[in-house]
């Protein structure tokens, strides 16, 4: 193994500052060697700089300009910036988007230099977390009862990476950050104490490099243990950092080689327990899908909650087979096939309810991942008002499609957006004893009084095909096909509009204009499209800012920027931001909403799809006759009202073209 950084002694100077106890200092001084930090004052012009900068701004300048990759003039030139941008930036941030300076040539500036300021400072300071982050996770640690230290807290709230943060406690105290390969970590050097001792004092030996042991902590904390390691492999060290996963998975992987883990239980009882656990803390966090998730070491469990997938728990890998085996059983599909994909749906109860849970086993390298998802058989039911809708879009959307009396509804969007609750809206408000409504899904979500469903089951080949030749014999008035997932469909939805039937159904496209193009590429006719297609409803679901510790927010330069806004743009608007609190688990949402793309077609757009326009021509024609608002506009104007955020509405939403003003916006769209 070759690792050419040599350290710094002065690493265990810092050490000595960090840890104030007399034997601390002692290990700490045992190490000092000649070198040294320049403590030299800057030249004069440079301490001319230092007037109105703080003392962490004053060391890292101070520092570049030693180095020389930032001239005194480049420094008053971002100064200057600095006091003209609306929202402060870090000194060193500035200088980088200036093209001043580049992240590699502070790194290397600040490589082997101690800093006395902070580690949360050093983050801000550079731009990896902001000052309200850094605080926040400051108040955090004041009232956790766990007593975890900031940097765990900045990780588990997924502030910063663990990597960039080791890396920055590395840079912080002058030491080197370390991940070789498992080939190249010597396993003799941990037969010199016991795989306990290792754990307890927080590092590992990775080799040797010259006769001299390499080691690698995973807490700075823990730097006080250096006296114990220099009894065990001698007084010559080389210390180093490394992340605290690769810390256990170099602990995880000697356990394995030398054959001394017990062994993990799992018997049939302990993956009953196990399965019962994960899937009841899924209800518990209102989860829509559970993910298990085999790897090399271990099978890793997370819910998606709110749209965003959020870690549960690790399990030892031992426990894979069995627990695998148990979801199967439940499913009734075949135990012993493990080479191929498999599906199965589960009714599952718990005290409180029951639970109908559709399964995907997906064969991987490591073994079957598992992915379930939550659909609850008492789901509350809306009301076509209650989805979320602005009040302009909901009464077009009334007048124009859902009280026609024939035609064809299109509810489109990728999995997960919310169409299945939109359509059941629209049955819940068409719905009375005068309607005969019938369905065809795979599978039925809800249940409700007054309408006939039949839930697909290809296993005794009650297929959506054979249900749809029946479903017209059925004497309709209104007809739900779960999803058009083929021309078959397709063409039975079209046919039954022609003969004056509503049909409501799901469609998988980014947006309304994709709704009818993905139409056209099934081969129905373009004639039959515009005359059976009344509405085309495109949506997504975007998280919602949490309520209990929302606050106002003024958009940065850089995303009106992205917009094409200005701030003039938004004088009139209410933008907020979560802060993070116990409520919403810190992560400043709490609950999601549908943002919403309302189609309904008029003379000019059947025109432009019988003339078999292009998507954009026909979405332009869609903007300028039937006042389609797109989903970015949409997610836009309810950002500036303060119920989502223009990060949430980036991350999310479709960008086909730049958004219109917010005034014109709130023309269509109404107050909410």
């Amino acid at each position: 193994m070759k690792l050419p950084i040599r350290v710094s002694s002065t690493f265990f100077m810092v050490t000595k500052q960090l840890n104030s106890a007399k034997n601390r200092n002692q290990y700490v001084m045992s190490l000092q060697t000649n070198d040294s930090i320049d403590t030299e004052k800057l030249n004069p012009q440079a301490e001319e700089l230092e007037a109105g900068l703080s003392n962490n701004e004053r060391e890292l300048i101070g520092i570049f300009l030693k180095s020389g990759i930032l001239t005194s003039k480049q420094v008053q030139h971002a100064r200057r910036v600095s006091s003209k941008v609306e929202t402060p930036k870090p000194l060193s941030v500035l200088c980088k988007e200036l093209n001043f300076v580049t992240h590699d040539q502070i790194l290397n500036a600040l490589r082997g230099t101690p800093l006395s300021m902070s580690l949360g400072d050093l983050l801000v300071e550079l731009g990896h977390i902001r000052r309200a982050d850094l605080q926040l996770a400051l108040d955090m640690r004041a009232n956790d009862n766990s007593q975890r230290d900031l940097d765990q807290i900045l990780v588990d709230q997924c502030l910063i990476d663990e990597e960039t943060l080791i890396r920055m406690q590395a840079l912080k105290l002058g030491v080197p950050f370390v991940e070789p390969d498992f080939s190249e970590v010597d396993r003799r050097l941990f037969s010199k104490a016991p795989l306990n001792w290792y754990v307890k004092h927080g590092l590992i030996p990775v080799g040797r490099e010259s006769n001299r042991v390499r080691i690698a902590f995973v807490d700075p904390q823990k730097v006080q243990n250096l006296g114990d390691a220099k009894q065990i492999f001698g007084s010559d060290l080389l210390c180093s950092m490394t992340s605290r996963t690769y810390f256990e998975k170099v602990i995880e992987w000697v356990k394995r080689g030398s054959k001394k883990r017990e062994s993990i239980s799992t018997t049939e009882s302990e993956a009953v327990r196990l399965v019962d656990k994960i899937i009841l803390a899924a209800i518990k966090r209102n989860a829509s899908d559970i993910h298990i998730e085999p790897s090399s070491d271990k099978l890793r469990v997370r819910f998606r909650q709110d749209g965003v997938l959020t870690f549960f728990e690790d399990y030892p890998k031992e426990i894979i087979p069995s627990l695998t085996s148990r979801i199967k059983v439940l499913c009734d599909v075949d135990i012993t096939e493990k080479r191929r994909h498999q599906g199965g749906r589960i009714l599952y109860e718990y005290p409180e309810g029951e639970l109908d849970l559709r399964v995907s086993f997906y064969v991987s390298i490591h073994g079957e991942k598992v992915v379930i998802r939550l659909l609850s058989r008492k789901g509350m039911l809306l009301k076509i008002d209650e989805v979320g809708l602005s009040p302009q879009i909901l009464e077009q959307f009334k007048k124009g499609a859902l009280y026609r009396p024939s035609g064809v509804i299109l509810i489109t969007g990728p999995t997960g957006s919310g169409k299945t609750t939109t359509v059941y809206s629209c049955i819940h408000s068409i719905n009375d004893p005068q309607t005969s409504i019938i369905t065809a899904e795979e599978p039925v979500e809800y249940v409700i009084d007054g309408i006939t469903q039949c839930s697909i089951n290809p296993k005794i080949n009650l297929t959506f095909q054979e249900t749809l030749r029946h479903i017209v014999r059925q004497d309709p008035d209104v007809i739900v096909i779960g999803e058009i997932r083929d021309n078959f469909s397709a063409e039975i939805a079209v046919q039954a509009a022609l003969t004056g039937h509503k049909v409501l159904t799901t469609f998988h496209t980014e947006d309304s204009i994709g709704g009818l193009i993905r139409l056209l590429k099934m081969n129905i006719e373009a004639f039959l499209i515009s005359s059976t297609v009344v509405s085309v409803l495109a949506q997504r679901l975007v998280r919602k800012v949490c309520s209990k510790c929302s606050e106002p927010y003024k958009p940065t330069a850089a995303e009106l920027q992205v917009l094409g806004y200005t701030t003039d743009d938004i004088v009139e608007m209410s933008f907020q931001k979560g802060r993070g609190c116990s409520d919403c688990l810190h992560t400043g949402y709490k609950g999601r909403i549908g943002i919403f793309e309302l189609l309904i077609l008029d003379e000019f757009v059947r025109n432009a799809i019988i003339d078999m326009k292009t998507s954009q021509e026909i979405r332009q024609i869609s903007i300028e006759s039937a006042g389609l608002v797109t989903l970015l506009e949409e997610g836009i104007y309810k950002a500036a009202l303060g119920i989502t955020t223009i990060d949430e509405v980036l991350r999310c939403l479709p960008w086909l073209q730049r958004p219109r003003p917010l005034q014109e916006l709130r023309r269509y769209l109404g107050g909410l």
